[in-house]
């Protein structure tokens, strides 16, 4: 079975509202979608979003680093995975999101060629999990009323933004938000690198001290600031999440190691596929730590991808934070998961399960 054609395309589905964070404001998903095709007439799918401000990754610089990849993974065979595995990551340096899409293809190959959903080719599980869903930073009367729309959606886990304002109205957001749902809504927060380790400490602990229990706090101090990081989690009850902090296995390591956070967030799009986040997983069942399971804004291809890793690690992963596709205004993708408001459930199919995706523009194909 040998890689015959690798295309690349563009996909834009807006949102149902913008999405709001302490460094970015987003309207639409825009994303790419790769497919690969095998001489047996397989097809995979992979999805990679640009998100400059976090991965660095563009859509221009993407689909360069594609042309210089594409041509080295044609005519290869699929059963010589590990090599194609290595050949698409020394082909070029960073680009995690791009990487992430093609591993995603490959992978969704591999497992319809052995006739298995991708999550019982990576370790079974229970095809259903539950995820949480995203408040974005606004003005308080906004984050509180989108609150409650999500709770009568089915929704009882909340991540919501903060870090956009001062801590005081950080908190103030919290604490409203939290009388509006009540007790029996699960609260995590994100300040996306918005904080000082100084004002995340003000700030958790405030909320500590009005009585409010936070399920986690994710990434309240910029990503290289490892030493704010750890001195968030010593100074405070609520467990810390390092998101933006933990890219590769060795940052994951050094982070676990050293105490610096309570739980790590692995997003295929930041560890560059799945191979190296089964490392990730690996290194915290090690430690004895859970992780979570993110997304960026991505439409049901690598969302899908991505709860396929949440389902065969679920000994591991223990939050899940998949709500790309509830995000999204309209659907692309044909097949994959399926979303009934917080509640996510894989098909039987082999691999991700997806047979289409409509509305893709600036095709481009490699052929052998």
């Amino acid at each position: 079975m040998l890689i015959k054609r690798i295309t690349v395309g563009e996909i834009k589905v807006p949102l149902k509202v913008p999405f709001k964070t302490a460094v970015r404001s987003v309207n639409e998903v825009h994303d790419l979608v790769l497919t690969i095709e095998t001489d047996t007439g397989l097809t995979g799918y992979g999805e990679a979003p640009a998100t400059a401000v976090i991965t660095g990754d563009l859509l221009a610089s993407m689909r360069a680093a594609l042309d210089l990849i594409a041509p080295r993974l044609l005519g290869k065979p699929l059963r010589d995975f590990s090599t194609l595995l290595r050949t698409l990551h020394h082909s070029v340096v960073n680009h995690s999101s791009l990487k992430a899409a093609l591993e995603i293809a490959l992978y969704d190959l591999r497992a319809q060629a052995l006739g298995l959903p991708l999550y019982q080719l990576l370790g079974g599980g229970d095809p259903q999990i539950k995820t949480d869903i995203t408040i974005s930073v606004n003005d308080l009367d906004v984050m509180v009323a989108d609150a409650r729309i999500a709770v009568a959606a089915g929704f009882d886990c909340l991540k919501i933004k903060v870090g956009g304002h001062t801590w005081r109205d950080d908190v103030d957001s919290v604490l409203a938000i939290e009388r509006a749902v009540g007790p029996h809504v699960a609260l995590r927060l994100d300040a996306n690198q918005g904080w000082t380790p100084k004002h995340a400490v003000q700030v958790i602990q405030a909320i500590e001290k009005a009585g409010v229990v936070l399920e986690l706090v994710e990434q309240p101090v910029p990503a290289d600031d490892v030493v704010g990081l750890k001195f968030v989690t010593d100074h405070t009850l609520t467990p810390i999440l390092a998101d933006e902090a933990v890219f590769s296995a060795r940052q994951a390591l050094h982070i676990l190691a050293t105490g610096s956070a309570d739980i790590v967030n692995i997003k295929l799009m930041k560890t560059g596929g799945i191979s190296q986040a089964i490392e990730v997983a690996n290194l915290a069942r090690l430690h004895h730590k859970t992780c979570m399971m993110g997304c960026m804004l991505e439409t049901a291809i690598s969302v899908t991808a991505a709860a396929h890793f949440a389902v065969a690690f679920e000994e591991v992963v223990s939050y899940i934070d998949l709500d790309g596709p509830q995000l999204c205004a309209a659907r692309a993708v044909q097949g994959g998961m399926l979303m009934d408001g917080p509640w996510i459930t894989l098909p039987d199919a082999p691999g991700l399960g997806i047979t289409a995706v409509h509305g893709l523009t600036n095709v481009k194909v490699f052929d052998v």
